[in-house]
């Protein structure tokens, strides 16, 4: 009888990824697949760090897994269990362990998956994470997080990454275009190109051997794909290369996510970001200036060691004035083991809620302002499998969510539509353009 086993994701695109690459492993073992709730024997769950209450989190779904079976062996990996690797032992249900470069080997490292008396943490020095374990997530939903590169050479004051993750080292081009194929044959239509830190792609054995901008370009070329878009990237590795590129690309999307995290030069410094608000301000002219519908997301955190009132309304109306498309607020959040956690000047927690609320709220006005300035456009949008009350959602290349009326013949294909109106819910409606589905 096959082993059922069953995963559970928390945190980001990359994790997303890295779960569906590991959940193969299992299937080409001889495993079987099923949903968390199907009493599985065996539960994997992936990890994050970045989000606040990781701990809760993490025992929350241990929990629930030992309701479903309580003879379940549970495995826990990801950034979390990397940097807390002891503590999550302790967590009662808890299995084993495993770090970042013992998670692509755990079916090998828990040989038959079988108690013992006590948890087994197999996490090693995070300095032993170099090799590159190629992921992207396929059969979860219509897009394709296909992971390109992994961990951080940057050491924001804020970020435990570098820790959780190790030093950042790629995939070759050459594979990379390989695996897009690969996705291309599984009639996938979108890939989003996912990473730590996406745009210092390029590093193999700790040197810089190939960049981010012939990547984009060589993927360019792929065949079947109809639609990549680059999940994040740093303000000062946006390039005006890769913005020209994608400009006039055939496969790439008008659509960048470009993490800001504070409008305030005093705080970027003490943050220790590479760059400083002219900088981004630049960034983002020249990609309104070649393509005007671009959407703009942007990563920005409140209430950092410091962040004065001064401070924080200077981020503020920054972004207000910016002709960016949506906002990611993040309350900051103390971490061990990182500089800020060492700093002066806390702000209290009261006003960091406070200022997120402010930020969230311009966000919402920006997603709207934005949505507004696309309606009567005709664009052409991929239809996803989530569908709500009768109801199938969709985006066009530039980020715009719309929602249309379900049809099973649209799910994961193009079609060409009209954006008609805002729903009170800020969603976009549209009516049909043409009757044939795009065949490329």
């Amino acid at each position: 009888m096959n082993k059922k086993v069953a995963f559970y994701t928390l945190g980001c695109k990359l994790n997303f990824s890295e779960t569906s690459s590991i959940s193969r492993m299992f299937e080409n073992r001889g495993y079987e697949k099923v949903d968390f709730q199907d009493n599985p024997d065996i539960f994997i769950i992936n990890t994050c760090s970045v989000t606040e209450n990781a701990d809760k989190k993490c025992k929350k779904v241990v929990k629930e897994a030992k309701k479903i079976n309580p003879d379940a062996f549970v495995t826990i990996i990801g950034c979390y269990a990397q940097l807390k690797p002891k503590e999550i032992s302790e967590i009662k249900g808890v299995d084993a362990v495993l770090g970042a470069a013992e998670k692509f080997q755990l079916i090998d490292k828990l040989d038959g998956f079988t108690k013992k008396d006590k948890p087994r943490v197999l996490a090693s020095d995070i300095k032993e994470a170099k090799s590159f374990n190629n992921a992207f997530s396929i059969n979860d939903r219509t897009r394709t997080f296909l992971k390109v590169q992994d961990g951080c050479n940057y050491h924001c004051a804020f970020c435990t990454i570098p820790l959780a993750r190790g030093k950042s080292r790629s995939d070759t081009i050459e594979n990379i275009v390989k695996s897009a194929k690969q996705i291309a044959s599984e009639d996938v239509k979108e890939i989003v190109l996912t990473g730590v830190n996406t745009g210092d792609f390029g590093i193999q054995d700790g040197k810089r051997k190939e960049r981010f901008v012939d990547l984009v370009k060589q993927l360019d070329d792929v065949e079947g794909i109809e639609r990549f878009r680059i999940s994040s990237i740093e303000p000062n590795l946006l390039t005006n290369e890769i913005i020209e590129f994608v400009s006039q690309s055939k496969r790439f999307v008008p659509h960048f996510h470009v993490p800001l995290q504070s409008g305030s030069n005093k705080i970027l410094r003490k943050m220790r970001r590479r760059y400083l608000r002219e900088l981004y301000e630049d960034r983002v002219a020249k990609i309104k200036q070649l393509m005007p519908q671009c959407c703009i997301g942007v990563d920005v955190i409140v209430g950092f060691p410091g962040e004065t009132d001064e401070d924080f309304l200077e981020t503020y109306h920054f972004l207000k004035e910016l002709p960016v498309s949506y906002l990611h607020v993040f309350t900051y959040s103390e971490r061990p083991n990182t500089d800020a956690d060492e700093m002066d000047e806390v702000v209290p927690m009261r006003v960091r809620n406070e200022r997120s609320k402010m930020l969230r709220s311009l966000s919402e006005k920006k997603k709207r302002a934005f949505y507004e300035e696309n309606v009567g456009r005709e664009e052409v949008v991929l239809f996803e499998k989530d569908i709500h009350d009768g109801l199938m959602e969709g985006f066009t290349d530039n980020y715009v969510r719309v929602v249309a009326k379900y049809d099973p013949i649209l799910i994961n294909e193009l079609k060409k539509v009209k954006l008609t109106n805002l729903t009170a819910e800020g969603l976009m409606e549209v009516t049909e353009v043409e009757t044939e589905v795009l065949q490329h």
